[in-house]
């Protein structure tokens, strides 16, 4: 006869709801793309969060933080700026938690990000790319418009949330120290709002000053010129198509201070690097995936001579290739914006 199944026992077999997936992402070893190379690299696969992407990990974050702090009442509304990513972890966290979403987003994001987001219940508004932050067209101005206009709402504000580096803080940066058992020596990340390079940086610094922390930004983002010369030229800003990566302001959780290094990389760079990760390496990924990884493998090459066979060099790859199929897998895109020959 077989024993009873105690409620300890079935506790053991699933998880409560869709957020307790987040998470303990695995690292996965870069083989072709760097055989060239001195020591390991590995990607840090983030599209295997519940999402399809690092932004999980601070949707759930800023959330419990409204909430603690009192901005965020039973059944509002959460109203946010996204490229997409942080809209899909804000609504992944709204279903099980009982909130509504409001999200503004961009005329470049793909199509397949938006069309997510309001399968997930939330309403999107689209704005335009190419206007100023201080336009009351802009993403950011329509966010906080709304926000004003929405009864019980709260504006999450992800690029000066202090929630969104501690996210990872707390799960990303002890994470990366674990699973490389502590030898890390160099840690990649593209930076948008700051959150992830600047809450790795600050618990693995922690744990090691000698770790390198470095960032990858596209051409068009301020973010390149102000770390190497502290000027904020708006002469350096114009539009790109590599999503989710690189500000045309200094977002507030972006810390300088902790990063060693920064390099940049163009669109066509990005994609076609994104294209080889699924062909030579069989990570089927995102576009600022490809930027991450270029972005990398651009800076090792400079810097050969400081690596040996004990280097262990992370790229954090944000996100996963469905929501870029219309972009960077298409390769009538791909042509019309010249990254593709014609043949």
């Amino acid at each position: 006869m077989a024993a009873a199944v105690t409620k300890r026992d079935i506790r053991c077999m699933w998880l409560d709801n869709i957020l307790e997936t987040i998470g303990n992402t695995p690292l996965v070893r870069v083989n072709r793309l760097t055989a060239h190379l001195p020591g390991t690299v590995l990607a840090k696969l983030e599209f295997f969060n519940p999402g399809g992407s690092v932004k999980d990990r601070i949707g759930l974050a800023m959330i419990e933080a409204a909430v603690e702090a009192g901005d965020l009442q039973p059944g509002g509304t959460i109203i946010e700026g996204t490229s997409g990513n942080t809209g899909v972890g804000l609504a992944l966290a709204g279903i099980a938690l009982g909130y509504k979403c409001v999200f503004t987003t961009t005329d470049k994001q793909s199509p397949e990000k938006i069309a997510i987001l309001r399968a997930l219940g939330a309403e999107v508004v689209v704005c335009p790319t190419d206007v100023t932050p201080e336009d009351p067209r802009s993403y950011y101005q329509v966010a906080r418009r709304l926000a004003r206009e929405t009864p019980n709402s709260v504006y999450l504000n992800q690029y000066d949330n202090p929630a969104n580096p501690a996210a990872h803080v707390a799960s990303t940066g002890p994470e990366l120290w674990e699973q490389t058992d502590g030898r890390i020596t160099h840690l990649f990340v593209g930076a948008g709002t700051g959150g992830t390079i600047s809450g790795c940086a600050t618990y693995l610094k922690g744990r090691s000053a000698d770790i390198k922390i470095i960032g990858v930004d596209p051409y068009g983002s301020a973010y390149f010129k102000y770390f190497h010369t502290g000027e904020f030229d708006e002469d350096e800003i114009f539009p790109y198509l590599t999503e989710g990566v690189g500000e045309d302001i200094l977002a507030g959780n972006m810390d300088f201070d902790i990063i060693d290094d920064y390099v940049r990389v163009t669109d066509r760079e990005s994609m076609l690097m994104t294209r080889r990760l699924a062909e030579e390496e069989g990570f089927f990924l995102g576009g600022s995936c490809g930027m991450a990884m270029a972005g990398a493998i651009q800076w090792m090459e400079a810097h050969v001579e400081t690596l040996d066979a004990t280097s262990v060099c992370v790229v954090v790859m944000p996100d996963g290739g469905y929501r870029s199929l219309g972009k960077v897998y298409n390769d009538a895109w791909m042509k019309e914006q010249g990254f593709l020959p014609d043949e």
